[in-house]
């Protein structure tokens, strides 16, 4: 059992001040160095391929510093919330994270890169609902499915249903803007909350065919857009339209290629200094990695992401409520997709979704997004009571 906080008697103020001392202490602090090393890497990737072109030249990354400030202030609030308590809350985060999907579908919300998923709030600042999305539909999904059936630990078959239900209708909206690669990330939440429930095996392979039976009907019926199609036709031959749907694949090879063993140096990199890859600060960030920093610092980036995704199991492996394993578990499902398309869209082994690098690529939502997930981590490691 963990050692519980001790709190000395005296004004509210102090008892906060010494809990929180407490909870610092008792961080996962490879966790924390995981994260905050990814996020100066980032920033000076970001730095390194928008100053040529940026006002001031400084200005994105001054905008990306202030945005990663403001993330780590939500890691800390996030760190002070007891994550049974929040079990409570998760109808309305969830119901939240809804009203903002429902306000990007009303005259608020705007188009960017063929996504209708943003709502614009003046000054340079943009809001990207869906991100949010990703933590309430994790929250709803461990709360649903925390409870199992008596005797066993399997999630009851009405909570099960249930969870498909809200999967189901949160993808759907998202469908709707239309982002396939923020629908995708949902898709790959739900997979993990059922299989970390423990849901039967029967249930799982039919799940699958019936996954499998909705992406072919969606390619059928031409549900996708004709940007969106004409991605995974360069995907699958990028060499057959070099100048035109495959141009962003073959100049991603050739700045990632064109890097070495030991890269060009931050702010050398020809590739990224002509702007020949485009949107190379966010969805083609580590295009800059390759080519700046060179297979090694290609493989350092990778290996960060792995210690982040390798405390977050351990952290779900030793929770003792289903509520906090499922939550950590889950986050660890979608950080993990999410890195892995992002990283193999720019080396050609996935095709282009148009989804950022966690804790890399420039961005504010993503980022609010990201860091409260790593707050949720580390609330449940301080409280976890291993065995």
């Amino acid at each position: 059992m963990s050692r519980p906080m001790t709190v000395p008697s005296g004004g509210s103020f102090a008892r906060r001040a010494v809990a929180a001392s407490s909870a610092v202490r008792r961080m996962d602090g490879v966790l924390l160095v995981a994260v905050a090393a990814l996020t100066v890497i980032g920033t000076m990737l970001v730095w390194s391929s928008t100053r040529t072109w940026a006002p001031g030249s400084t200005g994105l990354v001054k905008k990306h510093i202030l945005n990663v400030a403001i993330g780590i202030a939500l890691t800390s609030a996030a760190v002070m919330v007891n994550h049974r308590s929040l079990r409570i809350y998760s109808p309305l985060v969830y119901g939240v994270s809804l009203l903002g999907l429902l306000l990007v579908l009303t005259p608020l919300g705007a188009t960017v890169n063929g996504a209708h998923s943003w709502i614009m709030l003046g000054g340079g600042f943009a809001f990207q609902p869906s991100e949010f999305a990703k933590l309430g539909l994790v929250l709803m999904l461990a709360m649903l499915l925390a409870k199992p059936v008596r005797g066993t630990d399997r999630p009851r078959g009405l909570d099960l249903g249930l969870s498909l239900g809200v999967a189901g209708f949160t993808m759907g909206m998202v469908m709707l803007q239309p982002d396939l690669g923020t629908t995708m990330v949902l898709g790959v939440i739900t997979a993990g909350a059922i299989v970390i429930a423990g849901v039967r095996k029967r249930w799982i392979f039919g799940l699958t065919l019936l996954v499998v039976g909705g992406g072919v009907a969606v390619w059928l019926f031409n549900v996708l857009e004709p940007y969106q199609i004409a991605r995974f036709t360069a995907f699958l031959n990028p060499a057959s339209d070099p100048r035109g749907v495959g141009y962003n694949s073959t100049q991603s090879l050739i700045a990632i290629g064109s890097g070495g063993l030991f890269g060009k140096g931050l702010f050398e990199g020809g590739q990224t200094t002509g702007r020949f890859v485009p949107e190379q600060h966010t969805d083609f960030i580590f295009t800059v990695a390759g080519e700046e920093f060179g297979f090694l610092g290609s493989v350092a980036v990778v290996a960060l992401i792995g210690v982040i995704l390798l405390r977050g199991m351990r952290i779900a492996r030793q929770c003792d409520d289903r509520f906090g394993t499922l939550v950590a578990g889950v986050i660890v499902c979608w950080l993990a997709f999410q890195s892995f398309v992002n990283i193999g869209m720019t080396i050609g082994i996935m095709p282009i979704t148009g989804l950022p690098l966690p804790f890399v690529s420039y961005g504010g939502t993503a980022t609010f997004a990201n860091m409260i997930a790593i707050g949720l981590l580390q609330a449940i490691h301080i409280r976890e009571q291993p065995f």
